[in-house]
């Protein structure tokens, strides 16, 4: 009997437990606005604790220093001085705006004369090793030499102050575009170039279809370090020359003890710098093959 009860115990089925719903920890998608919001932030609040601190060093100096115009001040005549930055009272009284346009017209036929020289200058140069043998030396003298050292020698080939600017501007950027375009004609594979051979392609050829678009990277770093330099020198220039201009302008505002404006001048000089900086950036972006 108890063999019997075993069996028939067996042979009965065990009881189904009721199953258990395990939930999985599904990831929730980030909302859009989570995903620009973010990255803004982490760039904003640096940013403004940067700005922050430095308006903090400029009251401490301006509390330190005797005739040092404080932020709030400083405002006060921006507000005043971008009222109306078009003015135009004479040669010797235009505003902030007039000179700034000045500055950048200079800056352009200098800059550009010096993309129309360094560029294929870079090109020769880095192409055929007779010519790189020939200008290096100049290159390598006449490089370090300081910007404001060339202006005299403008001032005695034009005999006027306007095209001296823009030569010390042409002289002095002139040498990253010729740099860098020629490094970026040395780096271009060999192989390249033995097709070329192969095609039977002539100079002109294998300069805008091969060199051209693989140096362009090169070119607008170039191009970009040569900007920097530019809207550099003017200024320097501007007060030694005079006139209407940027730079003469901080200087006119200095002998008349209006350090406000010169702060101003100082802001307004730096963020036109990044503008154009930043220009060539995206630009060199844009044609760059490292992506």
């Amino acid at each position: 009997m108890k063999s019997e009860a075993r069996t028939l115990n067996a042979a009965t089925p065990a009881v189904a437990q009721p199953a258990q719903v395990i939930a999985l920890n599904v990831p929730k998608k980030p909302r859009a606005r989570q995903r620009w919001l973010r990255p803004l932030l982490q760039r904003l609040i640096p940013a403004s604790c940067g700005v922050i601190l430095l308006l903090f060093v400029w009251q401490l100096a301006s509390m330190s220093s005797k005739g040092f115009p404080t932020p709030f001040a400083t405002w006060q005549a921006a507000v005043t001085l971008f009222a109306d930055p078009f003015y135009n009272n004479g040669p010797n009284d235009q505003g902030i705006g007039w000179n700034v346009v000045a500055s950048l017209q200079r800056v352009a036929v200098g800059f550009g004369l010096a993309a129309l020289v360094g560029i294929p200058a870079g090109f020769l140069i880095g192409r055929f090793t007779f010519v790189a043998r020939m200008f290096n030396p100049i290159i390598a003298l006449l490089r370090p030499v300081s910007p404001l050292a060339w202006l005299p020698i403008g001032l005695l080939l034009f005999q006027r102050a306007e095209p001296a600017s823009s030569w010390t501007i042409f002289i002095c950027s002139i040498w990253p575009m010729v740099i860098n375009t020629a490094e970026g004609v040395q780096r271009i594979p060999q192989d390249y170039l033995n097709v070329a051979r192969v095609l039977q392609l002539n100079e002109w050829t294998v300069m805008r279809r091969i060199l051209f678009p693989a140096v362009l990277p090169a070119v607008l770093t170039g191009m970009r370090l040569s900007m920097g330099i530019a809207w550099l020198v003017i200024v320097a220039a501007e007060m030694l020359t005079g006139g209407l201009g940027i730079g003469f302008w901080i200087w006119n505002e200095w002998n008349n003890l209006n350090v406000e404006n010169i702060l101003i001048a100082i802001v307004v000089i730096g963020v036109i710098g990044l503008l154009l900086e930043q220009a060539l950036m995206l630009l060199a972006r844009r044609f760059s093959w490292d992506k």
